[in-house]
């Protein structure tokens, strides 16, 4: 067997034993090849193996870490975040971090399908899985069609429910419905980075997200910026069954 793929079974095992917990930074590739009485290169090796695995997170800059279980986020017809994490085991939270009414600019205007300069309200958020900031995201939603969304007692609703969709059920007889999201990758932004406890060159997920009613309205454009090392994105599709 591989030097390199006994090296990485015993930091593996060591993971599992509790000798490195989540979250910690492993011991430097010089020290680990004093350890291991080997060259730096396969210790590189076993580290790009169990970070394949999913095991370990290698952060430009600051070093080797053990990497937390990764949380799985469906993107299908309806807005579950809440009840995809709790489903998974993880307690899922909000704390409102902006609620203001802003003008449309054109990504947003082009999004909720509305003219430029409309006022919209804007909502954000950081969600957290177990106390662990893991996304920020911002909604636009139209003052045109929701002209008291930005009440107090609305706002009140949104802190006790912790949830959008359950809000426009309450409030507005309104259905959440995905219509289409846009997932792509970049470099975390300054603010973005602190809110998530990330360091400034850490790719995250950015999901461009269009939800309508239930007939067809475009009602919210959203853009969450999620932990590309803890979160994992996946598409589900409807069948339909003659």
């Amino acid at each position: 067997m591989p030097v390199y793929i006994q090296i990485a079974d015993q930091i593996r095992q060591n993971i599992h034993q509790g000798v490195y917990r989540v979250g910690e930074k492993l011991p430097t590739e010089t020290k680990l090849a004093e350890q291991f009485a080997v060259n730096r290169h396969t210790i590189r090796q076993a580290i790009a193996l169990l970070k394949n695995e999913g095991l370990l997170r290698v952060d430009r800059g600051r070093g080797t870490f053990v990497a937390a279980k990764t949380i799985r986020y469906a993107i299908g017809k309806r807005v579950r975040y809440n009840q995809t994490l709790k489903a998974q085991g993880w307690q899922a939270r909000f704390q409102l971090l902006r609620i203001l009414e802003v003008p449309a600019d054109d990504a947003i205007a082009k999004g909720l399908e509305i003219t430029y300069g409309e006022p919209v309200a804007l909502i954000e958020r950081l969600g957290f899985a177990d106390e662990e900031p893991i996304s920020v995201g911002t909604g636009y939603f139209p003052l045109k069609r929701f002209p008291d969304f930005l009440e107090p007692k609305n706002i009140k609703i949104l802190q006790e429910q912790q949830s959008i969709s359950q809000l426009l059920q309450q409030i507005y007889g309104c259905d959440h419905i995905r219509r289409s999201t846009c997932v792509s990758a970049r470099l975390v932004q300054p603010q973005d980075a602190k809110w998530l406890q990330l360091p400034l060159n850490q790719p995250i997920l950015l999901a461009e997200s269009v939800n309508v009613d239930q007939t067809g309205n475009v009602i919210e454009y959203g853009v969450t910026r999620l932990r590309g090392d803890r979160m994992e994105l996946f598409f589900e599709n409807e069948l339909f069954v003659d």
